[in-house]
């Protein structure tokens, strides 16, 4: 598959460069097929069928949350935790 567009992209620079009359053509022609090829090889871009590291993490996250049947669950009123207060008309004591 690359070596078949490689071959299309040569065989159409020779096109551009055959058919151009005068230096400046030529290289005009040369440019726009390099615009192209860049173009071409930055959305194709082979190699990046992997997640990136955030899609990742996602997925993993994801994962992790259907793994875990039952939520955890948390007393609020075991040792050592603090009372949620809510605050109130007057300053504290404390």
């Amino acid at each position: 598959m690359v070596r078949m567009l490689l071959l299309a992209w040569v065989y159409l620079l020779t096109q551009v460069t055959l058919l151009a009359d005068r230096p400046a053509e030529a290289l005009a022609g040369a440019a726009v097929v390099a615009a192209v090829l860049l173009a071409t090889l930055l959305t194709a871009r082979p190699g990046t069928d992997r997640p990136r590291r955030s899609a990742r993490r996602g997925i993993a996250l994801r994962e992790r949350s259907r793994r875990r049947r039952v939520p955890r669950q948390v007393d609020p009123d075991a040792a050592g935790r603090p009372r949620p207060r809510a605050p109130g008309a007057l300053p504290s004591a404390a």
